[in-house]
């Protein structure tokens, strides 16, 4: 969800012209409607629009005899319209990802939740661990640093639900700052960094084996980003309660400071505490050493929010790790 550069509503999937870099609702994604400068610098390096009568076309590369100049024209308005439809193309469903990388994330989160199902369920628990799970005692099994951080409980959807929330919701406005392919690495990077953490913890500290899945590390660290980008924007807690991000987020962060303290532990009640604070401090050291782009309005990296602060979503993750 961001707002048009236009006219400022909201639009769930909204369009970033590759032009100007700028996010635009539907009825402002054409650069006519827009007045996209790049209308006038574009110059038609692709060629789309030559009709190919010049001196270099030979009529015979039509597939018609030379003399033959209506089957010959035929031929060329024919292969220039293929050439405009590759180069214009939007991509089919591809398109619907294309700047988009929040709902690529929640796809293979949800197709991952799917593939968990059906192994932990229906072949075997401990194969499951073996796949999904970034355990303490196998922290060798590097695939897991990245695959738990896609995968979730398999005995609810409290979980992925309450992840996916607050993907949704507020990962389109740190992914339009930080351009995609930044935020998912930035994604990635923050949930590996917290899940590691959270395991590392229970080695140095001789705790039984554990483990950790679940996105709400990387999670974290988005609205650690937006706590310090827009310390005001309002949010709803369980889409009820209004209240502003920055005191929604310090104040799990310090309600999971103080369990840990509490319990020398990473984890309490299933939910793994030192995870989150982990992911909140990445989010909060990415905020703050990024924070240019927020203010940004125009660019590639530009993003726009309201004064009213942007999304009204649940606060918190909601989920266990």
């Amino acid at each position: 969800m961001a707002t048009c550069d236009v006219c400022g509503e909201y639009e769930n999937l909204p369009y970033q012209c590759k032009r100007c870099g700028k996010t635009f609702c539907a009825d402002h994604r054409l650069p006519e409607n827009h007045d996209c400068p790049g209308l006038t610098e574009w110059n038609d390096p692709g060629g789309v629009f030559d009709s190919g009568f010049d001196g270099n076309v030979d009529a015979g590369d039509s597939g018609a005899p030379r003399g033959s100049s209506e089957s010959g024209g035929a031929g060329i308005a024919s292969r220039v319209k293929r050439r405009i439809d590759r180069e214009t193309s939007t991509g089919g469903l591809v398109s619907y990802v294309r700047g988009n990388a929040t709902y690529a994330i929640l796809a293979a989160m949800w197709l991952t939740f799917l593939a968990q199902l059906i192994i932990y369920h229906g072949i075997s628990e401990t194969l499951h661990n073996q796949v999904f799970v970034l355990q303490s005692n196998a922290i060798v099994n590097v695939w897991t640093w990245v695959t738990s951080v896609l995968s979730h409980s398999p005995v609810g959807l409290y979980h992925i639900l309450g992840n996916s929330i607050v993907l949704f919701f507020f990962g389109p406005l740190v992914e339009r700052a930080v351009g995609s392919k930044r935020f998912v690495g930035f994604f990635f990077a923050s949930g590996i960094l917290a899940g590691l953490g959270h395991v590392l913890f229970a080695v140095a500290t001789n705790a039984p084996p554990t483990g950790v899945l679940g996105a709400s590390g990387a999670g974290f660290a988005i609205l650690g980003v937006l706590t310090v980008w827009r310390p005001d924007m309002e949010v709803l807690l369980f889409f009820v309660i209004p209240m502003k991000i920055k005191y929604l987020t310090w104040g799990i962060a310090l309600i999971s400071a103080l369990l840990v303290v509490q319990t020398g532990t990473g984890g309490v009640g299933g939910i793994a505490h030192l995870a989150h604070l982990i992911g909140f401090a990445i989010g909060l050291a990415f905020g703050k050493r990024n924070e240019g782009l927020a203010r940004s309005t125009g660019g590639r990296g530009g993003v726009r929010m309201s004064r009213a602060g942007g999304p009204r979503g649940p606060g918190g993750p909601g989920g266990r790790f």
